[in-house]
């Protein structure tokens, strides 16, 4: 019989439970000191690794500071500075039009509803979640492909859309542990619950997981 949605966010709870204390401390893992910086690093990250991004903003952010500041670059002179970054020509366009849009409409400010966020160039749920649940508070769903990957083989989504990934998980995850949930989950993807093979032995989590031993 399948799971009750009751059932799902019961175990939900108890695997947080049990990531909390595997992994202590877990969080977002690109470099920012503000709402603009991750905004603009995450909108970087798309299939491109934290550490790259890391790498190449952190410096830059020393140099330009708000959106203003960034619109003072060329397009050339923004594109070279991001080259080391996968697809960094339709990038640079995000970033610039993005800018363009903080200034223009949001007095050049990070805003705080989803809605006004993805209005930004390049912007979609994914990265507005990202920046409304590590600055803001704002309980959020943080639908990267670890989430979106070890949600599936929890069992506690069988959608494949982020959007509904992030409406599933909604539904049985309580508002105050979702942010906990993004970065707990995510830890997980990255250090046991891998992409190519799942390290189920080593799984603290195994005992609550359909899917164990068979991927």
């Amino acid at each position: 019989m399948p799971e009750s949605k009751t059932q799902k966010s019961t175990r939900a709870l108890k695997i947080l439970s049990i990531l909390e204390r595997e992994y202590q401390g877990a969080g977002c893992h690109l470099d920012h000191k503000n709402p603009f910086q991750l905004l603009i690093s995450t909108l970087l990250a798309a299939q491109c690794t934290d550490d790259r991004v890391n790498a190449v903003m952190s410096p830059l952010y020393k140099k330009y500071k708000t959106p203003s500041d960034f619109l003072k670059l060329t397009p050339a002179e923004l594109e070279n500075e991001l080259r080391s970054i996968n697809f960094y020509r339709n990038k640079t366009k995000s970033v610039i039009n993005c800018c363009k849009t903080l200034v223009e409409n949001f007095g050049g400010e990070v805003p705080r509803r989803i809605e006004e966020l993805i209005s930004l160039a390049g912007v979609g749920r994914k990265t507005a979640n990202v920046v409304l649940g590590n600055c803001f508070g704002v309980p959020a769903i943080m639908t990267d492909t670890h989430l979106m990957r070890v949600s599936a083989r929890l069992g506690l989504t069988s959608s494949e859309k982020p959007e509904m990934i992030e409406a599933d998980l909604k539904e049985i995850i309580p508002a105050d542990k979702q942010i906990q949930y993004s970065h707990l989950i995510g830890e997980h993807g990255r250090t046991i619950c891998k992409s190519r093979k799942s390290l189920c032995e080593e799984c603290v989590i195994n005992n609550l997981c359909p899917s164990k031993g068979k991927v």
